[in-house]
């Protein structure tokens, strides 16, 4: 069988998750296996090129991961007809831009999320990518790595066999304490606390949390939510104390319309300021009539309705019962592999072989529709609806 190469212009990927996720763990481990195996028997070998702004630090990571080709100028890259992908991990407020520049060029476009920092520009480069698919065969792509993350596939394996029977209920905990810098250092860069550099929890989370609802309990109807800047000065990587001017957390309340047209209530808590005390940075909690499951990144443990405890209230004795030993393991049916880099198997194939593929950028649009509705509700102080997404001019 043959192998061929695919040419892949990677953007942004000398930061925290483009080069661990991305670079390292997607497309350095892709090539290590041998590349991406299509449904003819062939395989595509991934050839990237890495391209940043300080070239001694993208040079070094490009030899420490036996990448033959990086450089500093974008635009001698986009003009490479041997390079027919564009990826872009960098900065949010540049991404539509850097997007568009792609697409004009004929290149096929994957990026992270958020894909724009506001509704109307993520429209626009989705209308664009659309509009390029059907005139030149332009394959486009967001990141929602979520959705193949160990955890919620067991969850959705429960889902689509019925365990819940009708679903009621979502209930979402995301978060853990970021030090502050005066005491401990840093384990988050300092621009996601600063709203002008694109930082921001709504912002960051709420374009994840859209596509797990979606694809997992229900399409999002509308939304209340409250942000807040609990820690109002943090330090920098030199140590400099800096104010915060981006939410560092936030609490919403969200009506889902789910799979079976039920109506779902999902909460969802999220903060950058909060000791876990759970079984995970982000837990899952899904009430249904049949039965109820709780998952993590990795775990899903489950409740059937008939295995489901007796408790009674009695504030005047102490608990007996140990709720948490109550739950089953849902077992690893299969071998899960990172949930980035089986995204990114997709998209090669898509653009190799014309495989489905439904994690468009309209699909990522609708996450940053999702931020919108949320700090407008924060700013009102209402509930706002949540209308299907519409790409027209």
């Amino acid at each position: 069988m043959a192998t061929h190469r695919l040419g892949i212009i990677m953007h942004g990927v000398t930061g925290r998750m483009g080069k661990n996720q991305h670079l390292i763990r997607s497309i350095v481990a892709i090539r290590a296996q041998g590349g991406v195996m299509l449904s003819n028997g062939d395989r595509v070998m991934p050839d990237p090129i890495l391209i940043g702004r300080n070239a001694e630090k993208i040079e070094a990571l490009a030899r420490e991961h036996g990448i033959a080709r990086w450089g500093t100028d974008l635009t001698q890259a986009l003009a490479n007809p041997d390079d027919t992908v564009f990826f872009d991990a960098g900065t949010t407020q540049m991404r539509p831009v850097l997007l568009a520049q792609a697409i004009q060029a004929g290149k096929h476009v994957y990026c992270e999320k958020p894909i724009a920092t506001n509704l109307n520009q993520a429209v626009e480069i989705a209308r664009l990518a659309e509009q390029a698919g059907r005139e030149r065969g332009i394959k486009h792509g967001a990141v929602q790595d979520k959705l193949f993350l160990p955890g919620l596939r067991k969850l959705d394996m429960l889902r689509r066999a019925g365990f819940f029977g009708r679903m009621l209920s979502v209930r979402l905990e995301f978060g853990y304490w970021v030090f502050e810098g005066d005491l401990q250092p840093i384990q988050r860069p300092s621009w996601n606390y600063r709203a002008e550099d694109g930082g921001g929890m709504i912002l960051d989370m709420m374009c994840h949390w859209r596509y797990v609802l979606d694809n997992l309990f229900g399409e999002v109807q509308s939304i209340s939510c409250l942000g807040a800047t609990h820690i109002p000065t943090r330090w920098d990587e030199a140590g400099k104390p800096y104010a915060c001017t981006a939410d560092d957390s936030a609490y919403a309340t969200a009506e889902l319309k789910g799979h079976g047209g039920e109506r779902v209530i999902a909460q969802l808590n999220m903060s950058w300021v909060t000791r876990v005390r759970r079984d995970d940075l982000v837990t899952f909690h899904v009430d249904g009539t049949h039965g109820s499951a709780v998952a993590g990144l990795s775990e899903c443990r489950a409740q059937s309705r008939v295995a489901t405890p007796r408790p009674v209230w009695n504030p005047d004795q102490k608990q007996t019962m140990n709720f948490f030993d109550q739950w089953q393991e849902v077992p690893d049916s299969e071998t899960f592999d990172n949930g980035f880099k089986i995204q990114w198997e997709h998209f090669i194939r898509h653009v190799a072989e014309d495989a489905p593929y439904r994690w468009t950028l309209p699909e990522g649009a609708k996450g940053v529709q999702l931020v919108e509705a949320a700090l407008q509700s924060w700013q009102e102080r209402r509930w706002i609806d949540v209308p299907a997404l519409s790409l027209q001019a």
